[in-house]
């Protein structure tokens, strides 16, 4: 029974990708591209990652301190 609900799911997944894949508008970021606004996007995305990774770095290092406490 397992089995054939995995089998379900996959061919529903399956259909549901390609009718989304079938639009003939163009991708969204061909149009933030064509506009700019594509390295808003991507300036964005890198100072949140950035932010992440300093946060992570300083909760790091009181940690460490912590333990040698």
């Amino acid at each position: 029974m397992n089995k054939i609900i995995r089998l379900v799911f996959l061919l529903f997944t399956t259909f549901i990708s390609k009718s989304i894949f079938a639009q003939s508008s163009p991708a969204p970021s061909d149009l933030m591209h064509s506009n700019g606004k594509i390295y808003v996007v991507v300036l964005v995305v890198l100072v949140i990652l950035s932010g992440l990774f300093i946060y992570l770095i300083n909760l790091d290092r009181k940690i460490s301190r912590l333990e040698k406490e």
